[in-house]
């Protein structure tokens, strides 16, 4: 199979919807309302990892494209669980694709604890042999969910999908204490926001500080 050729509009779909994503951003910046979005980040899924998961869900080599949904993926992190359902809403709003798929992973968090938004949608990619639409995942969650799913994904590849049970209790407690940080800071967001315009402010005229070592 040439992966390069395969895999290719997939990167084109990543590389597209990371500027427009990061594009919402920027308007935000360019206003007085605080931007749900943090930052953006986004990847092709690489060949051994779609291997792996072709070969655990029984899919054959020609089929991959119609039954792995996240091939191409973008993750959209949020300071505020109330700024998820925010970009929730605006991607359902565009017209530059189609929303094919939603599982709320927040209301119905995983066993293991996993909290995100997943949204799956048809992207179109114009290339030399015209326009072909895509499969591409967006999962939608905030920092705090954030950093317990990349902790969490790098102990799955450590003890390849057979985390130790003490381990899988400590990870719950986790995610339980992440969900609780999310909570608290949703309750303090005014002065959380009041104190990023000031710095941002201080910042810009530079009259702000930074230490180096």
């Amino acid at each position: 199979m040439d992966w390069e050729t395969l895999l290719a509009p997939y990167k084109q779909a990543v590389d597209e919807l990371k500027v427009k994503f990061r594009g919402i951003r920027e308007q935000y910046q360019k206003t007085i309302k605080q931007s749900p979005i943090e930052f953006v980040t986004g990847r092709v899924k690489p060949i051994n990892s779609i291997l792996n998961k072709a070969w655990q869900k029984n899919i054959p080599l020609d089929k991959i494209e119609e039954e792995i949904q996240d091939l191409a993926g973008l993750r959209i992190m949020c300071q505020f669980t109330d700024d998820i359902k925010k970009v929730i809403d605006m991607l359902r709003n565009r017209k530059d694709f189609e929303i094919v798929e939603e599982r709320d992973y927040i209301t119905n968090k995983k066993p293991s604890g996993y909290r995100s938004y997943h949204l799956v949608i048809r992207y179109p990619v114009q290339t030399l042999d015209g326009e072909k639409p895509l499969l591409v995942e967006v999962q939608i969650r905030t920092l705090a969910m954030n950093f317990w799913a990349t902790i969490e994904h790098s102990l799955n590849y450590k003890y390849q999908g057979q985390i130790p049970k003490d381990i899988q209790l400590r990870l719950q407690r986790a995610a339980e204490a992440a969900g609780r940080l999310d909570e608290e800071m949703a309750e303090i967001r005014g002065e959380v926001q009041e104190a990023q315009i000031v710095f941002s402010e201080r910042t810009d005229d530079g009259s702000g500080s930074a230490s180096t070592t």
